[in-house]
């Protein structure tokens, strides 16, 4: 699972391992200088420490204030002894601007002798630069991409490194920290939703054909039945042939009641009688299937709409293969336009070497994927925690 994704990872580890050997270098250099000499020898035309010429940090020639006396009057009389004369404040203030310069000065040398580098944002251009590559040749979509780079980005820039630790584990956890907060985003507790709604919760299905939508819809009821709740199907997919048999199939071994109507019928009709039926016996949840379309399949989208029109659906939920990519995310995009959807699963992700549909698509339609389908038996349905993927793309967790 996700195996080409963590080979892609390796450029912007790489990339990213270099700079910070360009950097530790340039320390080295500057510490052979600089390292246990006094302040005060450091010339003004020496290399800078941290960008910042030596000159521009080294102490000023303290000038000595000559004060005449007139005569041996009082310490109050006396100009430099006044507190608020202009002599006494400038000999304060020349006082004072060593000091603050020497304190830079040391914190200076204390990077540079601690055996740190601070990363700048000129040190990252080819590290993100190969980490954006790496995620769009993973699926990632663009916008998606650049979003994780963004945030990469942000935590690097001025993260001090010690020189000696490992690269790898820096740019992995910069990369697993910008992955759990996207993938958080709009998260849904499909568990604590379906406990809030009002029974029979009715939960609608769509995607395009062969994504493996009824399966779906079967590992979901059992998923359900786990958690002790009581499920009806809908065969709403009247259109494709044999739609209706496999819905009964997967109905029959798992002990479900099936509502259905004849191939070519309405599928609004079978949904709402569908829901009745669980009304009447006090069923927890309906799970309708409807038939597989494309966006571009006018009639079908129609017919889609007027069956969220009629039945209602609380969550509507789009199925497709991880594996599909990018074609995934897109399909969700326009789904999502046509019927507002509620969450995703995305079937095959055992399958799914790239892991970028997995990434983006939440992200794309502003919607949570809510399962994903790591098999082919009922148990095989993972529900969606952004922490269980991410390890698995990190490759920090068995797939």
């Amino acid at each position: 699972m996700f195996s080409r994704f963590k080979e892609k990872l390796s450029g912007f580890k790489e990339a990213l391992s270099s700079k910070i050997a360009e950097k530790v270098t340039q320390a080295e250099k500057i510490a052979e200088k600089v390292n246990g000499r006094p302040d005060e020898l450091i010339s003004g035309d020496e290399k800078a420490v941290n960008g910042i010429p030596a000159k521009a940090i080294s102490p000023p020639e303290e000038k000595s204030i000559e004060v005449k006396r007139s005569s041996p009057s009082s310490p109050s009389d006396s100009p430099s002894a006044s507190p608020e004369s202009p002599l006494a404040q400038e000999k304060a203030d020349a006082n004072n601007k060593p000091k603050s310069r020497f304190s830079f000065l040391e914190k200076a040398k204390s990077l540079i002798f601690e055996q740190e580098v601070i990363l700048e944002e000129k040190d990252l251009e080819e590290p993100m630069w190969a980490l954006e590559m790496a995620l769009m040749e993973s699926d990632v979509a663009l916008p998606v991409a650049e979003e994780i780079v963004r945030v990469v980005k942000s935590d690097l820039v001025g993260k001090k490194k010690k020189i000696g630790a490992d690269t790898g584990a820096i740019a992995e956890q910069s990369l697993r920290n910008a992955l759990i907060s996207l993938l958080s985003r709009n998260h849904l507790d499909f568990d604590e939703y379906v406990k809030a709604k009002e029974k029979p919760v009715k939960i609608l299905f769509v995607g395009v054909n062969g994504t493996g939508k009824t399966t779906s819809i079967a590992k979901v009821a059992k998923y359900l039945m786990n958690q002790n709740y009581s499920v009806v199907l809908a065969a709403g997919d009247t259109f494709r042939a044999g739609a209706i048999e496999q819905l009964e199939v997967h109905g029959n071994a798992l002990g479900l009641k099936v509502v259905k109507h004849k191939t070519g019928g309405d599928p609004a009709a079978v949904i709402f009688d569908a829901v009745e039926y669980a009304k009447a016996h006090n069923k927890d949840v309906v799970l309708a299937d409807t038939a597989g379309r494309l966006h571009t399949n006018i009639n079908l989208m129609d017919q889609m709409r007027k069956i969220v029109r009629v039945t209602k659906p609380d969550l509507l939920i789009f199925v497709d293969e991880a594996i599909a990519g990018n074609d995934a995310v897109e399909r969700a995009r326009l789904f999502n336009e046509s019927v507002p959807i509620g969450g995703s699963i995305l079937t095959k992700t055992d399958a799914d070497a790239k892991g970028g549909s997995a990434i983006s698509i939440a992200y794309i339609t502003g919607k949570p994927v809510l399962f994903l389908g790591v098999g082919q038996t009922y148990p095989d349905l993972v529900k969606f925690e952004p922490q269980w993927l991410v390890d698995r793309l990190m490759g920090e967790a068995e797939a």
